[in-house]
């Protein structure tokens, strides 16, 4: 076992070891990209076969907040997991070196990580052993959920996991849900709040009683962040929130109201800094590998019983009876699959309208059903603008004497996946005195097959009164005019309301270079007939306030 290497990688150093094997930094051979390789000990075939079933489960996590698992490679020397390389460090060393986080910092990595729960929970999967060793933050302050050791399907008995973290249900041996994981993570909330664990007693008897009747303690904690402890770490399962993303949007809550709407921009500031000074410990920093060439950071993964690995593809039986589940690499949050996008064009005709309507479409999805879903919401956003425009110019008598009005829908990629798809429907007609007639967005999560609206790309806190105000100032900071159509006055115009940020006409395009917003009065047409519009596009830098992270994250991870 100790002499095994897999075929195409060349091992740079060694990250840890332990009972259950050892971890290294590697390079693959082909691309020289840097890579973690987890070898274990070779096991009982009821083991492997439990491997093998996992592995297949937990390579459906495609989350940037997850660190990806590339493949499971079995042999007669053993078993190795190759994964993502994290370049970052652990929130544990971080509260080693620098004690409690402020608030925001602390409601960052929490967020963060739970993003990650979040997606492991949405395909039925219970991490169950979240603690500050198994988060990692990178130089930019993204946090990133690793080693499913002890993962575990919905509904599975069993006490693993990490007793400083473990909840109730976990020390009764009781099915495992996603509040289990909630639990944990309110626990590692409150070490990152004030610097020590909720209970600190070592013996193993003695921190079972405190896990399952001990008042959940707040001393310490600001009174505000009170009932994200209080519910998350209730003793009754059922008192929880539902999972991790149920408990996003109460802290996501909580912090804007306690910290106002840039408390996620502050936190990511305190935790990058934190990472940073810590840099030398970076493993490719360590290792004198470029840190550009790694999606993300290495860390060691030997913690408690390994049980469960992840790859991201289904398993094939190779020559010589080895298993080998392979993926390529790519960014995170990618779906894993080599998607390609095309145009399409039809033609969509009434007794007195006829358009050209050209949408995109998705190939190369491995999940047929999901493809299919992608395809429709991008077709019907496009045939969606045809018919509106048909149905308005009918309702207001405005074709041509003796003819059909003439329309064509044109579509432009904004951000082009791996995980993110947006498209930019435009309606021209040249029966119009602007040519213009309307504009649509629709931006698509490729990793889940829906739709995704302006509160799945924007933080909550731009969602209040302040937060809407300030959004209204900063789309229209430095345009010269600043002003959008004003549909009750034939060409009038008038300045951007923080209220238009909430009707049926704001469209927000996520591209690599910034958020485009794409704001049409539809409220009556205008005099000829067209719909005008303006499009604002804002860089990143200047809406870190404002839209998700992890949007910014995926939308500038885009194919070329």
């Amino acid at each position: 076992m100790g002499d095994w290497r897999i075929a195409g990688f060349t091992e740079v150093r060694e990250l840890g070891s332990g009972s259950q094997g050892r971890v290294v930094l590697a390079r693959r051979e082909d691309t020289g990209t840097p890579v973690a390789i987890k070898y274990l000990t070779r096991q009982a075939e009821d083991e492997r076969a439990r491997l093998r079933d996992e592995a297949v489960m937990l390579g459906r996590i495609r989350d940037p907040h997850v660190a990806r698992l590339y493949s499971l490679v079995e042999g007669e020397h053993g078993t190795a997991i190759v994964m993502e390389a994290v370049e970052g460090v652990s929130l544990k060393r971080i509260l080693a070196e620098h004690g409690a986080l402020a608030p925001e910092a602390a409601l960052t990595v929490l967020k963060g990580s739970l993003l990650g729960l979040a997606a492991a929970h949405a395909v039925g999967v219970i991490h169950r052993d979240y603690k500050p060793a198994n988060i990692v933050v990178r130089a930019d302050g993204l946090s990133k959920l690793i080693d499913f050791g002890v993962a575990t399907p919905v509904g599975r008995r069993s006490r693993s996991g990490t007793p400083f973290y473990m909840a109730p249900e976990q020390w009764r041996g009781e099915p495992a849900t996603p509040a289990t994981d909630v639990y944990a993570a309110a626990c590692v909330f409150f070490e990152c709040i004030t610097g020590r664990r909720p209970y600190p007693v070592s013996a193993s008897s003695a921190l079972m009683g405190q896990h399952l009747t001990a008042p959940v303690p707040l001393e310490g904690v600001p009174e505000p962040l009170h009932p994200l402890l209080t519910r998350g770490m209730a003793k009754n399962a059922a008192h929880r929130p539902a999972g991790a993303r149920d408990l996003v949007a109460e802290l996501e809550e909580v912090a804007a109201a306690a910290y106002g709407a840039d408390w996620e921009r502050r936190g990511v500031h305190a935790l990058a800094g934190g990472a940073v000074a810590l840099a030398a410990v970076f493993p490719l920093v360590a290792s004198g590998l470029s840190a550009g060439t790694a999606a993300v950071g290495v860390t060691s993964v030997l913690g408690a019983k390994a049980t469960a690995v992840a790859v991201g593809a289904a398993v094939a039986i190779t020559a010589g009876g080895a298993y080998v589940a392979a993926n390529r690499d790519e960014a995170p949050g990618s779906t894993g699959d080599a998607v390609t996008f095309k145009l399409t064009s039809a033609t969509y005709k009434t007794r007195l309208t006829e358009a050209t309507t050209q949408y995109v479409t998705v190939d190369g999805i491995r999940d047929s059903a999901k493809e299919t879903r992608i395809n429709t919401i991008l077709r019907n956003s496009a045939d969606g603008l045809v018919r509106r425009w048909s149905d308005e110019s009918s309702k207001y008598g405005l074709h041509p004497s003796g003819q059909r009005w003439l329309a064509a829908a044109t579509a432009t990629l904004g951000a082009r996946g791996p995980s993110l798809l947006s498209v930019y429907d435009e309606l021209t007609s040249p029966q119009t005195t602007s040519g213009y007639i309307s504009g649509l967005v629709v931006a698509v999560d490729l990793t889940e097959g829906r739709r995704l609206g302006p509160r799945d790309l924007l933080l909550p806190s731009a969602f209040t009164t302040a937060g809407l105000r300030a959004l209204a100032r900063e789309i229209t900071r430095g345009d010269p005019d600043g002003k959008i159509p004003d549909g009750s006055i034939c060409f009038g115009a008038r300045p951007l309301a923080a209220t238009d940020l909430t009707r049926e006409w704001l469209g927000l395009l996520p591209t690599a270079r910034g958020m485009t917003f794409v704001i049409t009065e539809i409220s009556g047409l205008d005099c000829d007939g067209t719909e005008r519009g303006r499009q604002f596009t804002v860089p990143y830098a200047r809406l870190r306030s404002f839209v998700r992270p992890d949007v910014i994250e995926r939308a500038t991870t885009t194919r070329p």
